[in-house]
């Protein structure tokens, strides 16, 4: 096989057809399509087994198993994947037909380690395309020995992405998987087995946002749970040894997650508690993450030099600097309703 493709399932029936309908028609042979069924209690097993007994000439591997979270779903892919390179794909999501083959096409060519397209993200219950993100020029190359801070403004979600089998059959098993920020934690993982990141010059990958998702419904142990899972990746970052630059891009990776991702979260689900999730996260960047506060990636005069910076987070920190996390996120909600325009961070 080319290609792996790993499709974790948690009731997604509603989209389910439409994901497999763009898997099975895509134009690049040798794909395997794995599907695992994460224990989803409505008919998405039943779907499943209708599209294996219907495209009995593509390669679908149904993996069934007990409920387990999405990052145990996409360790069980991993592990039966015989492809060259793997792929993830959400079950509420569809692909451009050319999907695989312009990914692992430009892979090949360059002979990256991680290869990157372009996404749409698209309200579900309107079909508005809020945002086209991450496409860039074919020419440009992440190489993790030369420009590695370059990755801190690609987006940290799996599915735009093809990766080398071997990297991910590789992958360290976190003990205990957050349920949030997992997808910034598996990529932050993989990044340190990476060599060099190329991009495909496309918008290939369809983002539906749904209410309801992970972020946006916070439950009790999210946060501490995230927290921890972050700790064990910066001691897996210290044990490989790698350079303090490194450590410095985690720790701005990480400010960039908890500092402004799950704090907006927290700040739409619930105000009351914001105050004390902010003192909080605040104290355990500080104290797990310190290089944040001085690192040179966030300082908007480098940001303003380096295309490739991320200007948002910059002035992110600069908020933080001034304590005003709560007026930026009351201005920030204001904005994105009154103009209806989704700002992703």
């Amino acid at each position: 096989m080319k290609v792996s493709i790993i499709v974790p399932i948690y009731k997604t029936e509603k989209y389910l057809r439409r994901t497999l309908d763009s898997l099975t028609n895509q134009t690049l042979d040798e794909v395997e399509i794995i599907c695992v069924n994460d224990g989803s209690p409505d008919n998405s097993l039943q779907i499943l087994k209708e599209y294996k007994e219907k495209y009995t000439d593509k390669n679908i591997v149904i993996i069934d198993k007990k409920n387990e979270g999405v990052w145990k779903a996409r360790i069980d892919g991993i592990k039966v994947a015989t492809g060259e390179y793997i792929t993830f794909v959400d079950s509420d999501d569809y692909v451009d037909l050319q999907f695989v083959e312009k990914l692992y096409n430009t892979a090949k060519g360059n002979n990256s380690d991680i290869t990157i397209c372009g996404f749409k993200r698209i309200d579900n219950s309107t079909g508005k395309v809020l945002s086209y993100e991450m496409k860039q020029e074919s020419n440009y190359l992440i190489n993790m020995d030369k420009n590695p801070e370059d990755v801190i403004s690609i987006n940290t979600a799996l599915w735009n992405k093809i990766y080398k089998s071997s990297i991910l059959k590789n992958i360290m098993e976190l003990q205990n998987p957050p349920r949030i920020l997992e997808d910034m934690m598996f990529l932050s993982l993989v990044y340190l087995q990476a060599k060099k990141i190329s991009f495909v010059n496309d918008y290939l990958y369809n983002y539906m946002v749904i209410s309801g998702s992970a972020m946006n419904t916070l439950r009790d142990n999210d946060i501490e749970l995230a927290k921890s899972a972050m700790i064990e990746i910066r001691k897996e970052y210290v044990k490989k040894q790698v350079s303090n630059d490194r450590i410095e891009i985690l720790s701005c990776v990480a400010f960039l997650h908890f500092g402004a991702s799950l704090m907006l979260s927290v700040f739409k689900n619930n105000k009351k508690e914001f105050i004390k999730e902010y003192k909080g996260i605040l104290q355990y960047l500080n104290e797990y993450f310190p290089e944040w506060k001085k690192s040179k990636y966030l300082n908007i005069s480098y940001t303003l030099k380096h295309a490739k910076a991320n200007l948002k987070v910059a002035i992110l920190k600069k908020v933080y600097k001034f304590h005003l996390l709560r007026f930026f996120l009351e201005f920030y909600d204001f904005i994105t309703k009154i103009l209806k325009i989704d700002i992703k961070w």
